[in-house]
């Protein structure tokens, strides 16, 4: 798998770097000291073959390994988990990974088929937060709620039509579901969670972006 960015590559776990490409014009102290500092190899390159591999890429490529997902045992005494119901698009993926990063979420639950997994776009659009929130893909997403709900976490699921989320007394351990861009929370999801909630809307518009949901509700609830 390729990533780009300055502030990506900052971010990886050496380790997982198999190949460097920069632009024979890169300029940057600080990777290079970083390369150096870590015996990594790299490859210069013409910018505008880079541009071909990869775009808007800042002068710098890295081929790493595949992502590693993690599992549910990975899910200790979390006071928030999420989990997202077959979300499609990468760039709301990435966005919710550095929300959650900067919420403290470490764990974020997705399943295997009909949803987006972890990609360069994803990596790139999380800014660095992805290496330090664990993935967990799971094959089934209500097999996986009833596993949370043994480590005793409460489901909120978030949809329309649910209890103002500004209202609810929540349990000290959470477990916040975002659903798909286009059709929100599935019925066998929603079916198996304790609770529905609702960010209230006072415009015309009757929903919001995935990332957004998500952001308010992070910082908006939580358990202890």
């Amino acid at each position: 798998m390729r990533a780009c960015g300055k502030n990506v590559f900052k971010e990886l776990e050496f380790t997982k770097i198999k190949k460097i490409y920069l632009a024979n014009n890169f300029k940057d102290d600080e990777i290079f000291k970083i390369i150096k500092e870590n015996n990594l190899k790299y490859i210069l390159s013409d910018a505008r073959a880079l541009d071909n591999m990869m775009p808007h890429n800042q002068g710098i490529i890295v081929e790493i390994y595949d992502y590693e997902y993690g599992s549910l045992d990975d899910i200790k005494d979390d006071e928030l988990v999420l989990i997202l119901d077959h979300l499609e698009d990468p760039h709301n993926f990435g966005a919710i990974i550095r929300t959650c990063e900067a919420r403290g979420v470490k764990n974020i639950i997705i399943p295997k088929d009909r949803s987006i997994s972890v990609n360069p776009t994803v990596m790139k659009t999380s800014s660095g937060a992805l290496s330090h929130v664990n993935i967990i893909m799971v094959n089934n997403l209500v097999n996986a709620i009833n596993e949370l709900k043994k480590k005793r976490y409460f489901i909120y699921a978030a949809e329309a039509g649910g209890e103002d989320y500004q209202k609810v007394s929540y349990a000290d351990k959470v477990c916040l579901i975002i659903g798909s861009e286009g059709f929100g929370v599935s019925p066998i999801v929603k079916q198996n969670s304790d609770f529905i909630i609702s960010i209230p809307l006072k415009g015309k518009v009757n929903s919001l972006n995935a990332s957004v949901a998500a952001g308010i509700l992070l910082f908006g609830i939580g358990g202890k």
